[in-house]
């Protein structure tokens, strides 16, 4: 099956190489793969495909009669996803080959369907997919939301300002949730914005965007082949957790792969529970190490990568690495900036408490943030607009407010 795969595409490759290796690391093809390039490991024996782990899943032809120039070879091939369905029945007598199952994966089948109604009645009960809705319908309601997937045109200026949103974004994100983030190191980073902007006029990936007036509020960086969209790095603004932004831009996606003619929206590898709530087929990421049969060194070397790697998985499976990512983050971020717990009571109004004197608070130009999320709360609840909202302060009773939509007056006590 050929993928047209973007992680095989000239611009990766060159970038991934620029990013991820030095000038005396020799790039080595050999004829027994078509279309995989290969690195050193660490300067060690072993050949790695390059991208290694930064591919969302690699694919290959195997020419089985050319295999004399693996001779004494150990060669490893990252993330190979099993529905990519790869022949490795006919490596020869000499060339074998040992699997390392990882992470799992998940995926939409979206070529199954004819719209993403078509998609949500099959996937979905009627109560969740009524939530699902007013997601997106209370969202739209209470901001000026607008949508945009940029794929083959977007300008270098627009781009950056979404790459710069993006980030912050993501540090907002991962700073309140204290652990650390591999997308936010600084060589990872860099690689990511400067491999994007190619790939999109290629049409090999994408941004979406979901803004709020001019606002980037969600970005999804994606890599396209010709017949799947993958997921490679989504985030939201926190401070809309109430209108379920993750759910609103999944349905987005479906709808975008439908109409324009992808078979799977694949959402990548790692274990998150939407995934597996969303997708429609689950898989495995794999290691491929190939070895030549005839050299002690390169059996034991694969059998030694084959060992190492099933005891990561293990260890994964435990859930250890989230445990090493708190604590890494513990010990290398600056002091926390996790949101403080603040619990709002919300009840109608009386005349007494509309009479007593209050002061108009300026919300939209404040960074009290604990403010913000109280007027996303009460937008939510009662389906006013943020254009319409006026927020007043008590003076005798300063943690308690008014809040005044067009279709309705709340009083809210905020507790710390």
């Amino acid at each position: 099956m050929t993928y047209h795969n973007p992680f095989l595409s000239k611009n990766f490759k060159s970038i991934w190489l620029k990013h991820f290796t030095s000038k005396s690391d020799e790039v080595k093809s050999f004829k027994f793969f078509a279309d995989l390039e290969f690195v050193k490991f660490h300067n060690s024996l072993i050949y790695v495909n390059v991208g290694e782990t930064y591919t969302k899943g690699v694919d290959y032809t195997i020419h089985s009669g050319d295999d004399s120039d693996l001779n004494n070879k150990t060669v490893l091939v990252y993330d190979v996803p099993t529905y990519f369905e790869l022949d490795t029945t006919q490596l020869g007598q000499k060339i074998k080959l040992l699997k390392s199952k990882q992470y799992p994966g998940f995926l939409i089948e979206t070529s199954k369907y004819n719209s993403l109604n078509d998609y949500m009645l099959d996937n979905f009960n009627r109560n969740s997919r009524n939530k699902n809705n007013k997601y997106k319908r209370r969202l739209e309601e209470s901001f000026n939301i607008s949508y945009k997937m940029f794929y083959g045109d977007i300008s270098k200026s627009e781009y950056d300002f979404i790459f710069k949103a993006f980030k912050l974004l993501l540090e907002k994100r991962f700073a309140d949730k204290q652990i650390t983030n591999n997308n936010l190191d600084p060589k990872e980073w860099s690689f990511y914005y400067e491999v994007a902007f190619p790939l999109i006029l290629e049409k090999k990936a994408s941004l979406f965007v979901v803004y709020d007036n001019d606002k980037p509020i969600g970005v999804t960086l994606s890599y396209l082949s010709k017949n799947t969209l993958f997921d490679a790095i989504t985030v939201f603004d926190i401070d809309y957790y109430k209108f379920h932004l993750g759910a609103v831009t999944i349905m987005k996606l479906i709808e975008w792969c439908i109409d324009n003619g992808m078979e799977n929206l694949d959402f990548s590898k790692g274990y998150f529970e939407y995934k597996s709530r969303w997708c429609t087929k689950q898989y495995d990421f794999e290691y491929h190490i190939f070895y030549d049969s005839t050299s002690v060194t390169s059996k034991v070397l694969a059998s030694t990568l084959k060992s190492k790697y099933d005891l990561k998985q293990k260890l994964r499976e435990k859930k250890l690495n989230e445990t090493l990512h708190k604590l890494t983050h513990k010990f290398t971020e600056k002091e926390s900036e996790k949101t403080e717990k603040v619990y709002y009571q919300f009840s109608d109004t009386n005349l007494s408490e509309t009479e007593e004197e209050r002061t108009l608070i300026d919300f939209k130009s404040g960074n009290n943030r604990a403010i913000k999320l109280m007027i996303f709360e009460f937008l939510y609840l009662y389906q006013e607009n943020y254009n319409h909202i006026q927020l007043f302060q008590f003076k005798k009773h300063k943690n308690s407010y008014l809040v005044e939509g067009r279709k309705k007056s709340i009083l809210v006590k905020v507790n710390h």
